[in-house]
């Protein structure tokens, strides 16, 4: 890895990128919903996976969150895609948090009702992959 990209590492590995099961990536930019509604689901999104002690962790059900002004799809929201599964979900608000959570994340059950597409990540070819696996590129 060059020199540059240490300070980088570091900071992936406090936050533990590379040992998640799940990436949750929720819009709430002002074409998808209103800001205060996005905003408010962003709230509970954090808190939740706080609570349950799946941000900033390992394990099965680790979850890795980031919040993002537009996935493209400007309506509907707030719009959630949750990968490696590649499940589109619509109107995750901040009321309806709490069940994505434990149904999705933590019992792996998909919530029917609220997805409006899929679209699972094909695993990676050894040429892709990092290091062991790990989210590393080689080096």
């Amino acid at each position: 890895m060059p020199e540059s990209l240490l300070p980088l590492s570091t900071i992936a590995d406090k936050l533990l990128i590379g040992q998640y099961a799940r990436h949750v990536l929720l819009c709430i930019g002002d074409a998808c919903c209103i800001a205060e509604v996005g905003q408010a689901a962003w709230d509970a999104l954090k808190d939740e996976l706080k609570r349950r002690n799946l941000s900033l962790a390992t394990g099965p059900t680790a979850c890795y969150r980031t919040k993002v002004q537009c996935l493209r799809v400007c309506q509907g929201g707030p719009i959630a895609v949750v990968y490696p599964e590649g499940t589109w979900y619509a109107g995750l608000t901040a009321e309806k948090m709490p069940e994505f959570v434990e149904k999705h994340l933590v019992n792996n059950e998909p919530i029917v009702e609220m997805i409006f597409a899929r679209n699972p990540l094909a695993p990676l070819s050894p040429l892709g992959r990092g290091v062991g696996g790990e989210g590393r590129p080689p080096g």
